[in-house]
């Protein structure tokens, strides 16, 4: 059955609002149908052709981006222009749409800086800050190679300019005699040598970020900390994928996004960034360990967010874009989010020939709001499976607790059929067994009584 996604609040106040989105292979699905549910003329570039039946017969397509500008110039102050992706100039081409007069969400040029060039943004942080001298950057898998052979230690290896998550690696041994016998490897493998990576020292702790939306000038409140699962299976194995699913919340955060995020102000408001920005971490007894930025919508991450915002995604878009207010409602407690994929995740279509136009069946009784369409569309008037990745779509769950939350998820996940789907069964689990039970002892979130007043 097909279902379209609702708003998460009354939105008959706020103004009907014009927006394009632009991008590679339409990540921010769930989120353009939710603008239409709350009443607004949405129409969406995708320039990816594998992803052309991703939200056919759902949203209003634009073969071509740059045809649609006058239909959200003439919108005035209420168009609004959406980016998804942080590659091919899309920041520098966002920095001069704003140059030209155009109310413009996702990114910057500087932050596409900041999630491709993790060195620079490794530097930067350490000029804020924050821990240093544990990253090294490197042109060749052979000079790291050697590296690790002069300095034995475990490693995490990332590759910089946008490359997916598949070749980054975390190493095990505590000599690094991994991480160097798979950059020999690579040495001989021309085609993943061209790009730059870095080393990082493997740093143990909890993984956890911090996210807000900035508007131009300020982040506004409250940011929310997350909780991610990357690889592909239960227990932490197998690929690093974009997402498999997260935890999230914006309840008691302002202290650990004063220990961080917050720190990024100034340099986002003198590059004129608008958009979300992400900073994941590592945290330990001995600090906090920045990894690495996303600079624009994350996904699955903000339709994860969606269940917990308490208005429309056009009241908060209204609201950067007009600068008009710092704060913005939100609901307690925390919400859980698992990705359901289909063949060829991770890796794409181009590399893995599988076909589209699997059945997509939910039960007519799941809350809309917890159904994040990801890459499906219509068929004959039937939702299918569609696009590039795989990426399905996304199943949430909420409550008042991380427990509450993820139960709340997989029930709402059994009520979808997808053949051939597959997610992880162990969202949560390490926070339910530990993890956060820890950062309590570290003293990272707010008082109960600070939370209450702030």
């Amino acid at each position: 059955m097909f279902l379209l996604a609702t708003a998460s609040s009354d939105t008959k106040g706020s103004p009907n609002l014009r927006f394009l989105g632009i991008g590679e292979t339409c990540d921010l699905g769930d989120l353009y149908m939710s603008l239409l549910a709350e009443g607004h003329e949405v129409r969406i570039s995708v320039s990816e052709e594998m992803a052309q039946g991703t939200l056919a017969g759902i949203c209003p397509k634009a073969r071509d981006w740059r045809g649609s500008l006058d239909w959200v110039r003439e919108a005035g102050a209420d168009g609004i222009i959406l980016f998804e992706a942080v590659s091919q100039g899309l920041g520098a081409l966002q920095d001069s749409l704003r140059a030209a007069g155009f109310n413009v969400i996702g990114g910057s040029a500087y932050g596409d800086r900041l999630e491709n060039d993790r060195f620079y943004a490794q530097n930067l942080l350490a000029e804020l800050g924050f821990p240093a001298g544990h990253v090294w950057r490197f042109d060749s898998a052979e000079s790291a190679a050697n590296f690790v052979s002069r300095h034995p230690d475990r490693y995490v290896m990332k590759y910089d300019g946008g490359a997916a998550s598949s070749p980054n690696y975390i190493g095990q041994f505590a000599d690094g005699r991994d991480v160097a016998a798979l950059l020999r490897a690579r040495s001989r493998q021309e085609t993943t040598t061209s790009s730059a990576f870095i080393l990082m020292a493997f740093i143990d702790g909890v993984e956890m970020g911090v996210g807000a939306y900035f508007d131009g000038e300020r982040f506004l409140q409250p940011a929310c900390l997350d909780w991610e699962h990357k690889r592909f299976f239960a227990g932490d194995l197998g690929e690093l994928t974009g997402e498999m699913g997260t935890i999230v919340t914006f309840e008691r955060t302002k202290r650990f996004f004063d220990l961080t995020l917050n720190k990024m102000e100034q340099p986002l408001r003198d590059h004129g960034h608008v958009g979300y920005v992400n900073l994941n971490t590592i945290v330990n007894e001995e600090g906090i360990w920045p990894l690495e930025f996303t600079s624009r919508f994350g996904y699955p991450g903000f339709a994860i967010l969606a269940p917990l915002q308490n208005l429309g995604w056009g009241e908060l878009f209204a609201a950067m874009v007009a600068r008009s207010s710092r704060h913005f409602p939100t609901l307690s407690g925390f919400c859980a989010g698992v990705v359901l994929t289909t063949p060829p995740f991770p890796y794409s279509r181009k590399e893995v020939p599988e076909a589209v136009g699997l059945p997509v069946l939910i039960d007519p009784s799941l809350e809309p709001r917890h159904v994040h369409y990801g890459e499906v569309g219509l068929d004959a008037g039937e939702l299918v499976t569609s696009g590039l990745y795989g990426w399905t779509l996304v199943v949430t769950g909420d409550g008042s607790e991380i427990a509450d939350a993820r139960d709340a998820a997989y029930r709402n996940v059994r009520r979808v059929v997808v053949p051939n789907g597959r997610y992880r069964l162990d969202i949560g689990e390490r926070l339910i067994g530990g993890d956060f039970a820890r950062l309590e002892r570290m003293g990272l979130f707010d008082s109960v009584s600070a939370a209450e007043a702030y």
